[in-house]
């Protein structure tokens, strides 16, 4: 028998009962289509993360408090949390970055807390910024009116603008340019609303911001605290010359532990590795089923061996050798192995669409080779048992079976 034929008897051996290889590829559709549709959810989360950290900027550098990478150099919630209890930072040292002039363009202090902000009936959380005029450079853009200017910063004007999502929940569909919105006890004019930029990471959303100039936030709140520095390089080439410089000018003052300075690649690589860890586990996690699968075909060619052994027996009588009466069943488990993981490829590809309207979602191609091939091997290596048992049957015994 050649290779054709044995393959036209595989399949012809699937198609007599489709219930029930169905039901047996069941499990490989579920692992192929579970650890393509997991994997293409944490890779299309790392290239949305890639790329709002693009569309602020590569050239920036961020001054903080404290050392927030923490003994093991990871960028952690509690080390963050010390670093601000422990701020040392003063509008001092943005004066001291700017005279930096042959690798900084401008630096601005920020400084953040949360309040709330309400309009007629309506009340939001929020989270406001206080920073010089020029951090318009650092968002998106202005979608409605104008950020604060250089006057109103200067003359702690009650002036703010709003996050795009803040400017929609409070006005809804009403122009807010012009109208008086309230923070906390305080009245404010909003001059501006800012495109829509998503996700903070490590934080709430960007959209869900608050800009004021820093002279007013100082005034509104009672404090002089900075708990940030932005820093606009000239030039991205310089990157590690600058952080140099700046570590050197702050370090003047502080100890090496009392502010950290770095580019937010080092953010990015942080939070890359941390979605690469967790889309490896639950890709792990889902490739359980796929040996759940494998068990599962294996059982359902034991049982067809059993159901066909006179016919292994009379296939033996007319000349058939036992080695192609293991690849004939070899390659029964293989095809239906490779059929349920392209129909699980087919689900997880349609799945990751519908996901994209809500959540980013990118199948890869190196996800769906892993997928593939790890379907066929589960199909070849749970096939070999029930294989060699019908290649080892006797022919006189197998016509004999009932």
């Amino acid at each position: 028998m050649n290779l054709k034929s044995t393959f036209l008897v595989a399949i012809k051996a699937i198609m007599v009962n489709k219930g029930r290889s169905f039901l047996t590829m069941l499990g490989v559709i579920i692992g192929v289509s579970s650890v393509v549709l997991l994997t293409s959810i944490g890779t299309g989360l790392q290239a949305y993360v890639t790329q709002q950290f693009e569309e602020l900027g590569s050239n920036n550098v961020i001054v903080f408090p404290g050392d927030i990478f923490g003994e093991g150099g990871g960028f952690s919630r509690e080390s963050q949390s010390n670093a601000l209890l422990n701020n040392k930072l003063k509008l001092s040292d943005v004066n001291d970055i700017e005279k930096l002039r042959e690798y900084v363009e401008f630096a601005l202090p920020m400084n953040t807390r949360s309040d709330k902000a309400s309009y007629r009936d309506e009340t939001k959380t929020i989270t406001v910024i206080g920073t010089h005029y020029q951090y318009d450079k650092f968002i998106t853009g202005i979608e409605k009116g104008r950020f604060f200017n250089k006057t109103e910063d200067q003359s702690a004007e009650r002036v703010v603008v709003l996050g795009w999502e803040i400017a929609d929940k409070l006005f809804g569909k009403i122009d807010p340019i012009g109208k008086k919105i309230k923070l906390g006890t305080q009245t404010f004019k909003v001059v501006g609303v800012a495109e829509k930029q998503g996700g903070g990471f490590g934080g709430p959303s960007f959209d869900t911001y608050v800009y004021m100039p820093l002279e007013t936030n100082f005034r509104i709140y009672d404090t002089n605290q900075i708990v940030e520095i932005m820093v606009r390089v000239r030039n991205k080439d310089q990157m590690p010359e600058a952080i140099k410089a700046i570590e050197q000018t702050m370090g003047k003052r502080l100890k090496d532990d009392e502010f950290s300075v770095f580019d937010q690649t080092e953010i990015l690589n942080t939070i890359n590795s941390i979605l690469g860890v967790l889309t490896a586990g639950l890709g792990g996690i889902a490739a359980i089923s796929l040996v759940v699968g494998g068990i599962g075909i294996m059982n359902i060619m034991l049982v067809s061996v059993t159901e066909r052994t006179r016919e292994i027996g009379l296939r033996k009588a007319l000349g058939a050798t036992p080695k192609q009466i293991l690849f004939q069943f070899l390659i029964e488990s293989a095809l239906l192995s490779i059929l349920g993981g392209l129909i699980g490829l087919l689900i997880a590809y349609l799945g990751s669409l519908a996901l994209q309207a809500v959540f980013p979602a990118k199948v890869t191609m190196g996800a769906i080779m892993l997928a593939f091939s790890v379907s066929a091997l589960v199909g070849v290596i749970f096939g070999v048992a029930p294989a060699r048992k019908a290649a080892n049957l006797s022919p006189i015994e197998a016509l004999r079976y009932e």
